[in-house]
């Protein structure tokens, strides 16, 4: 039998053994490698000591946290009529049965995002404050989520049906939670909370894609007229902050319509904050086609590829692809930055947060209130993190 040899022609057995260092290895090399390495971690666990001491025992013995259990469904899901709740729940069971499907199809990362579903979900389970009514929903989704996991591979053509129900899920969730006359009518007014940032961040970043890829482009056409218009919506966009398009938004379109046609304040608003995302995307597409070698068009071209096949087949995909950081990272920002729509007179999770603080029955707590929207923020793009992490990881990002 032949010895097995390393990538650098030394046989295995002239090789040092593999050693961990363990826990106080790891101390060492890390934290008290020097003398002054080992004086700032000294100071900073100081620091720590004091600053956790303080939070925690604020949060244990002095926080008031009955301004968050009474106001939950309010966070939550704003002014939606209490009886027609079921339609949100319903909404998230077809989701929780799509990452179940989806983490039974394709395993990998769409078994980590079903992972951490359950346990966002989970965690609300576990909170005192939660109803009943809730946890019994919760648990549901939860069971869902997993019978949808173990039935996915035995449905046919799995693959298939879980993008076919991804993409119907967003028309079909909107048709619930609207109504559109064929169930009790909910009014644009009274969506609030969580459910209009969620709705908001989804609708722009969804829409925001495809209209991003084509101005980009249009931006490298070589028709003046496409050209020049595509440069620009950009950066007529870009110069100009996300509060004043959500103002542009609200108030001039208005001025276009003809009279006796309107549309309501939050479609305003989603349509103002799909075109300001969009114009980002764009530049963030065009990054990624100016990084594809011009070798690869000529390939193209060479098998005969039209241009548009060399776009949609060739140069998209690996573009696309080095761009996944930027995308995720502008889809986060997008989603914390929808707490600007309380200027136009929508109440998102931040709107309610501040209507809540003003109630005179629980002034004094507005540290509990924030602090709660902050984790609520935290875990969301948090979650959208961990997919771009893994999504890199799964498609060789910077590796390959």
């Amino acid at each position: 039998m032949e010895t097995p040899f390393s990538k650098s022609g030394n046989t295995q057995e002239d090789l040092p053994p593999k050693t961990k260092p363990g826990i106080g290895g790891w101390l060492k090399k890390n934290l008290f490698s020097s003398w002054y390495n080992t004086l700032l971690t000294i100071l900073f666990a100081v620091l720590l000591y004091f600053i956790g001491k303080g939070t925690f025992g604020w949060f244990i013995d002095h926080a008031e946290w009955a301004v968050i259990r009474n106001n939950y469904k309010l966070f939550m899901a704003g002014q939606y009529p209490p009886d027609q709740i079921w339609r949100l729940w319903t909404c998230l069971g077809i989701i929780s049965a799509l990452f179940g499907i989806s983490a039974g199809v394709w395993k990998g990362t769409a078994r980590h995002l079903a992972v951490v579903f359950c346990l966002i979900c989970l965690l609300h389970l576990l909170m005192p404050f939660i109803s009943a009514s809730s946890k019994i929903a919760l648990a549901v989704l939860i069971a869902v989520t997993v019978v949808g996991y173990f039935a996915g591979p035995l449905v046919p053509k799995g693959r298939a049906v879980a993008i076919a129900g991804w993409l119907l899920s967003f028309p079909v969730s909107v048709f619930l939670i609207d109504g559109f006359g064929v169930l009790t009518p909910v009014g644009t007014n009274l969506w609030g909370g969580l459910l209009l940032t969620i709705l908001l961040s989804i609708v722009a970043i969804v829409f925001a894609f495809p209209i991003g890829i084509l101005a980009a482009l249009g931006r490298t056409s070589r028709l003046p007229v496409i050209k020049y218009f595509c440069i620009i919506y950009i950066e007529a966009v870009r110069g100009v902050p996300l509060i004043t398009v959500f103002f542009m938004a609200s108030l001039v379109i208005p001025l276009f319509l003809p009279e006796g046609l309107n549309i309501d304040a939050v479609i305003r608003a989603m349509i103002g904050a799909t075109l300001f995302t969009a114009a980002y995307m764009a530049e963030y597409v065009r990054g990624g086609l100016q990084a594809i070698p011009k070798g690869q068009r000529e390939a193209a071209k060479a098998i005969g590829l039209n241009p548009v096949q060399t776009n949609l087949l060739i140069i998209l995909p690996q573009a696309l692809r080095t761009i996944i950081p930027a995308l995720v990272g502008q889809s986060i920002s997008l989603f914390k930055d929808t707490s600007l729509v309380s200027i136009v007179g929508l109440v998102d999770l931040l709107g309610i947060a501040q209507t809540v603080r003003s109630n005179p029955s629980y002034l004094g707590h507005a540290m509990e209130v924030f602090l709660f929207v902050a984790l609520v923020y935290w875990v969301i793009a948090s979650a959208m993190s961990y997919t771009s992490r893994r999504l890199e990881r799964t498609l060789g990002v910077g590796k390959r």
